[in-house]
């Protein structure tokens, strides 16, 4: 082989070399770009279709030009409450009422018997499970502090006044009675016997006061009043008024005004005395 031929031999193999470096480096920029190119969001590319499409070639609706819009989220409406659904069932009640008055005709009549018969219903069914859930759970029985029936409220009773009895027994160590009395008063000659009687049971001593100087056939050792009353914080002008004395702690203790019974005022004194306020209802 002539030597000019090999030169030209040794040039195309080193062509053909570079060509295909070079052809290896711009596939790796191109996939470099197209790599890049596909990290771009979706939306520009969207926006650059919808544009080609619809703006250049004008397809319209019916190439999804004109997207709908994706419907609003409305918030849900908050549920009625117990006290505005028992209000409307009132208001419905009493509407139904007035028309079935004022138009006294069969459909009005009748709709408004349907519909109280209906709230009638809804009130036993509450009454019902009322008297289930107060048999069933102690705490909420009031009856077995406080007995309803014949047999329980004997007992009770019983048992209140054997406690009563106790307490009035010991009362005379600590204790004694004004006795404010009218010899014009006439509750106060009912009341004067039955003072006198409780306190001849218990043995509590009576200091009896007349208000206006009168005598009383009941209480013959009386005394005269000098403003006692006003002292010991009372009303001035209401007879007959008991009121207990505590000589420990030298206060008075206001039993009540008018007439009494005799368990009557036994048992305001034995509260005021040996109960405390709320612990006995």
């Amino acid at each position: 082989m002539p030597v000019h031929a090999s030169k030209a031999a040794w040039r195309l193999l080193a062509a053909c070399a570079i060509a295909n470096a070079v052809c290896v480096l711009t596939s790796a920029n191109a996939q470099t770009t197209t790599t890049q190119t596909d990290a771009l969001p979706r939306a520009e590319t969207d926006e650059r279709q919808d544009s080609f499409y619809c703006a250049e070639r004008r397809f319209g609706y019916w190439f999804y030009c004109n997207r709908p819009k994706p419907p609003e989220q409305k918030a849900p409406a908050p549920a009625a409450s117990a006290t505005s659904q028992l209000d409307a069932i009132t208001a419905t009640l009493r509407e139904l009422k007035a028309k079935a008055i004022l138009e006294p005709t069969p459909g009005n009549v009748t709709a408004y018997i349907r519909f109280q018969r209906a709230q009638l219903d809804r009130a036993s069914l509450f009454s019902d499970v009322w008297q289930r859930a107060i048999w069933q759970d102690p705490e909420l029985d009031y009856t077995l502090q406080r007995p309803v029936s014949t047999l329980g409220k004997r007992q009770w009773q019983d048992a209140r006044s054997a406690e009563r009895n106790a307490a009035m027994a010991q009362l005379a160590e600590r204790y004694g009675l004004f006795y404010f009395f009218a010899q014009s008063c006439g509750a106060c000659e009912v009341m004067s016997p039955i003072v006198q009687s409780v306190a001849s049971t218990w043995h509590i001593a009576v200091r009896a006061i007349s208000t206006d100087g009168g005598p009383s056939r009941h209480f013959p050792n009386y005394t005269v009043e000098t403003n006692q009353r006003i002292r010991m914080g009372l009303e001035p002008k209401i007879t007959p008024a008991v009121v207990l004395w505590d000589a420990l702690t030298g206060r008075p203790i206001p039993i009540g005004y008018g007439v009494m019974s005799a368990d009557e005022l036994q048992d305001r004194i034995y509260l005021l005395t040996s109960k405390e306020a709320g612990r006995d209802y």
